[in-house]
């Protein structure tokens, strides 16, 4: 990797290639019909048995697809783990990991999840008898403190969205194995380039495979890893019984954005500290929250554990709401909308956005105010972001 990462990035692991390779290269072969070096789409429902109770490995895509398959194997080599299970969606994949749990059962959960997360949670698993406690994990001892006879799972976002809040992983990883607690960990704004969690100890790692995996803007899906292949196995069972699986088109297409994922993620790190530095010293902002600065609460846990800082800046402007508003109907390269991880720097306002359906009470209450500011940064050319910035923040 480059000179830029951290020390504790591991470039080779037990042996097998180097990091770098294996996001190019994955465990795909190329094709031994044709010779094709990137895998073909196999755009098909169903397959011909050779004979009754006899097939080539696949029956019906639901189950299983040749494109699914070399995408998660792919996935699963760079992030770490044996197995990995790809879903239609990062809530789908959420969800399927809610499925492993029972009525009764108990969650602990980081305060500050992503908004179709909360809706998950709050809105629909509490009708199936889902418990769920909120905490800081940025202090892992309000985890130890939430556990109850029924707790069940202990799920994280690190960094989180959209206040890029940073948990020790190893530290509530301990108190997850010590407790006999499932351990997910939704990774999506940091990727496996920066961050793998099961290194840490976690049990599952998820992923929104529609934001930094792919890349461009270009599909939905998600994806969970893991080492037990217990879980593998009851992960699976759900992707069948549920049918919320990729599309082979779709994982195709990922597997293409795969293959640029370090490259593109050093240049998102490399353009946000920039920009992260840019709106620290700018009079017009009152706050900015990036793991690489120093002045971010977790930035030494996030040092320690992260070899880079990603993409994601959030920030609040000193004229709040209206003033944020302002900024980003004024600007013109950065592009208004949902979503993040993409090559195409995006602005969102959380508030009304992507979290708009969290009550406003509990928004104030875990320090997510109304102006709130989400910056993905892209990677375009610094200056020329810097210079729509300061035209937009001109107009406020």
């Amino acid at each position: 990797m480059s000179e830029r990462l951290l020390q504790n990035d591991p470039t080779r692991r037990n042996g097998s290639m180097d990091f770098e390779t294996d996001v190019v290269r994955g465990r795909s072969k190329p094709d031994p019909t044709t010779g094709a070096i990137i895998p073909p789409v196999y755009q098909t429902a169903t397959y011909v048995l050779e004979e009754i109770g006899r097939d080539k490995g696949f029956d019906y895509t639901r189950s299983s697809n040749p494109t699914r398959q070399d995408l998660e194997e792919h996935i699963a080599a760079i992030e770490g783990g044996r197995f990995a299970v790809s879903f239609s969606s990062g809530m789908a994949s959420s969800d399927s990991c809610m499925k492993l749990l029972k009525q009764g059962d108990h969650v602990i959960s980081c305060d500050d999840v992503y908004g179709g997360t909360s809706r998950l949670f709050n809105k629909l698993m509490t009708n199936y008898g889902i418990e769920f406690t909120y905490v800081d994990s940025q202090d892992a001892s309000k985890v130890e403190e939430a556990i109850r006879p029924e707790t069940k799972m202990v799920w994280i976002e690190t960094p989180t969205n959209p206040l890029l809040k940073v948990t020790d992983l190893e530290a509530v990883g301990k108190i997850a194995e010590e407790n006999s607690l499932l351990y997910v960990v939704d990774t999506t704004f940091a990727t496996p380039v920066f961050l793998r969690p099961l290194e840490f100890g976690a049990d599952i790692v998820l992923h929104s495979t529609t934001k930094y995996l792919s890349g461009h803007n270009q599909l939905i899906g998600g994806v969970v890893v893991t080492n037990r292949e217990d879980l593998y196995e009851s992960l699976k069972f759900i992707q069948k019984s549920v049918g919320a699986v990729s599309s082979p088109f779709d994982c195709w297409l990922t597997i293409l954005g795969l293959k640029t994922l370090h490259v593109r993620m050093e240049r998102h790190w490399e353009n946000a500290e920039k920009i992260a530095a840019y709106l620290e010293s700018h009079p017009k902002v009152e706050r900015v929250t990036y793991p690489g600065l120093e002045s971010h609460p977790m930035h030494e846990v996030a040092k320690a554990q992260m070899s880079g800082f990603s993409g994601m800046i959030s920030f609040e402007l000193k004229g709040g709401l209206e003033a944020g508003k302002k900024l980003m109907n004024s600007v013109e390269l950065c592009l208004l909308a949902e979503s993040l991880g993409a090559v195409e720097t995006m602005i969102t306002h959380p508030a009304t956005m992507t979290h708009a359906e969290v009550p406003r009470e509990e928004r104030l209450a875990r320090g997510f105010g109304d102006g709130l500011v989400r910056l993905s940064v892209g990677i375009e050319n610094v200056d020329d972001l810097i210079a729509d910035l300061d035209q937009a923040f001109d107009k406020v």
